[in-house]
């Protein structure tokens, strides 16, 4: 098979990073480090494209990373409405959609295909978004809650919880589409997900506030204690707890999980409860995904950074091997697994999909 030239783009907060891919190689990687004081002001995606582009530019010169010959470029999703998981062109809907924020989420990650496109463009390659934070493949009956016309969504590291299930697929000699797996995303932010032959049948709205608590966000509260929040705190202030204040943050000022689990072991009890509460909320999430498989569950997997940590790995695997074997796999894939997507495309192993921009589910039809 032929080696593909492929170019990933990952914009994040305050650094964009950036890997050049022959075949399965990554022969080239970067964090691009950006300015915080020239990013606080460009506050948009839009407004910081330019200047993103400029310092990635200015970081392959000094490489001397020659992009001639690009087959494709991908750029991390975001921003887009609820769609299928897949490998999506990125054509001037995607463009539109990406960087103005269709779905209501304002992220650095928006700028992904836009940035991609600029590379594609002048290096004649195809630009493609795989699996973004939106991807929703959810079954009927996780998408109703106890209110009328409110539905659930999800939003979690998609690509990276898809990418680790079809890397454990094919090391076993299994298909993903063939497999049942509980799938962990457990990093800055933390994804607990139900992947039923293929299918992200079920997971938690992590940026509205669903799920573990995790580093910087709150998790699942109940709406009582949020109203009761709110009246002492004010609007802004929940806001703020589902992804920058909550979690690690709101208890002990910091959202360094290695400081809270160091700290726990040299014996202050606050840091050892605050850890041991988080992982207490992932196994309660797991156990919850467990019964959406109705128990079929060939593996638990566990990525992201956190995962480095074998006291959260060897705890999960306590409370929760008794379901299914646990697998750690520290660390993301996602440059990796974007450009696996391009590569599954432009062989002719997966088809590209075209994205619509309409969500993929817009209510049932017999509900009045």
């Amino acid at each position: 098979m032929k080696k593909f030239k492929i170019f990933t783009i990952n914009p994040g907060s305050t650094s964009t990073k950036i890997a050049l891919f022959l075949g399965d190689e990554k022969v080239f990687s970067e964090n691009v480090k950006h300015d915080a004081n020239i990013l606080a002001g460009l506050k948009t995606p839009q407004e910081q494209l330019e200047y993103r582009q400029n310092t990635i530019n200015e970081i392959l010169k000094e490489n001397k990373i020659d992009l001639t010959g690009l087959d494709a470029c991908v750029g991390r999703g975001g921003g887009l409405l609820a769609m299928e998981g897949g490998v999506y062109e990125v054509d001037d809907l995607v463009l539109n959609h990406s960087i103005s924020g269709a779905n209501g989420v304002i992220h650095p990650a928006n700028s992904g295909a836009s940035l991609a496109h600029e590379y594609g463009e002048k290096y004649r390659g195809k630009t493609y978004v795989v699996n973004p934070p939106d991807v929703d493949e959810l079954c009927d009956l996780a998408r109703l809650t106890g209110i009328k016309d409110v539905y659930r969504v999800i939003h979690l590291h998609a690509l990276n919880l898809k990418e680790t299930a079809i890397r454990h697929s094919n090391s076993n000699g299994v298909k993903y589409e063939e497999t049942n797996y509980i799938v962990c995303h457990i990093g800055g932010g933390i994804s607990v997900s139900a992947h039923e032959k293929g299918k992200m049948i079920d997971g938690f709205d992590i940026v509205g506030g669903e799920g573990p608590m995790a580093p910087t966000r709150c998790g699942s509260i109940s709406v009582s204690n949020i109203l009761e929040y709110i009246d002492k705190n004010g609007l802004d202030a929940v806001k703020m707890l589902r992804t920058k204040n909550g979690g690690f943050v709101s208890h002990l000022g910091t959202s360094d999980a290695l400081e809270v689990f160091e700290n726990g072991q040299k014996g202050d009890k606050y840091s050892q409860l605050v850890w041991d509460s988080m992982i207490y909320q992932i196994n309660k999430a797991i156990g919850a995904m467990s019964t959406v498989l109705k128990g079929k569950v060939e593996g638990i997997l566990l990525s992201g950074g956190m995962v480095y940590n074998q006291d959260l790995v060897k705890k999960i695997r306590l409370a929760c091997d008794w379901i299914a074997p646990v697998y750690d796999y520290p660390g993301e894939f996602e440059m990796e697994a974007m450009a696996a997507g391009a590569t599954r495309v432009l062989s002719g192993e997966e088809k590209v999909k075209k994205y619509t921009g309409k969500c993929r589910f817009e209510g049932f039809d017999f509900v009045k």
